[in-house]
């Protein structure tokens, strides 16, 4: 059962976990600050400060989701995905694979590799897999670099939600067509591996089935979340929507260089440099 908050606690709310992001500082979770702060309170807060974010003029060009790995459920008390806008003002779009990526702008960042799809038709109520697939016409490998406005990335699930579900940056690759993909891309998404790499050391090895069994699952179950909020927006033609992290989400400090490795899918690995 959602909490009850009158409208001026959630405008505190909003205002307060904005100015954190715009200054770079992290604040105490919500949870510990308010008792029975809930999900569905995060999620008012949350579209609270999107509508703050539109009136400063970006534009809303997609979603990412967290919280795919089921195993993570519980730990954050949790019974779905959580999903946030990003901006075109977050995302960045890599040329040439490689990628110069300031830390300056984000708190305890980390790194996370994941597949991005792109929509050229919105897709229809209670699409499968499949029918999802349908209404796709691009692909690409990104990396999102996410962030913890709460200190020691110490929250609940209901906290991650108020802070954009953690979404800091997205760098997303080049494109594949998906005509140029098939057949069979709807296998590979779910089968392929990646390697995650640091310094020239493999940290960490991924496979598509990490994120709900595939790519397109987790899709799918964000349109099944989506339509159970009704004040958000179901998926729209335009929208790109970053799937969920393929591997742990890693640290990351300035001088270090990470790229991955991709087989099983005709994606191009990408590298990312961080500086200060």
């Amino acid at each position: 059962m959602s909490m009850t908050i009158a409208p001026p606690s959630l405008d505190a709310l909003a205002r307060q976990i904005q100015t954190a992001q715009d200054a770079t500082r992290q604040i105490e979770p919500f949870t510990s600050q308010l008792d029975g702060f809930d999900v569905p309170a995060a999620y008012a807060v949350a579209q609270l400060v999107h509508e703050a974010r539109l009136r400063e003029g970006a534009r809303a060009i997609g979603r990412k989701i967290g919280f795919t790995n089921p195993d993570m459920w519980s730990l954050y008390g949790v019974r779905d995905p959580v999903w946030a806008h990003v901006y075109d003002r977050t995302v960045v779009r890599v040329a040439g694979g490689r990628h110069v990526c300031r830390l300056a702008p984000f708190t305890e960042p980390k790194i996370e590799p994941e597949i991005v799809l792109h929509f050229h038709r919105a897709p229809p109520a209670g699409a499968d897999a499949a029918a999802l697939l349908d209404c796709i016409d691009w692909v690409a490998h990104a990396f999102e670099i996410v962030q913890s406005h709460f200190p020691g990335w110490k929250f609940r699930a209901a906290d991650t939600v108020a802070d954009a579900a953690l979404h800091g940056a997205l760098l997303v690759g080049e494109p594949q067509p998906v005509a140029r993909l098939q057949p069979g891309l709807r296998s590979a998404l779910a089968a392929f591996s990646l390697e995650l790499v640091c310094d020239g050391a493999v940290r960490e090895v991924g496979v598509g089935a990490n994120v709900l069994g595939s790519p397109l699952a987790a899709l799918a179950h964000l349109a099944g979340v989506l339509s159970r909020q009704p004040q958000a927006l179901p998926l729209q033609a335009g929208e790109l929507v970053t799937t969920g992290t393929l591997t742990t989400a890693q640290p990351v400090r300035a001088g270090q260089t990470w790229h991955t490795v991709l087989r099983g899918i005709d994606l191009p690995g990408l590298a990312v440099e961080f500086v200060d």
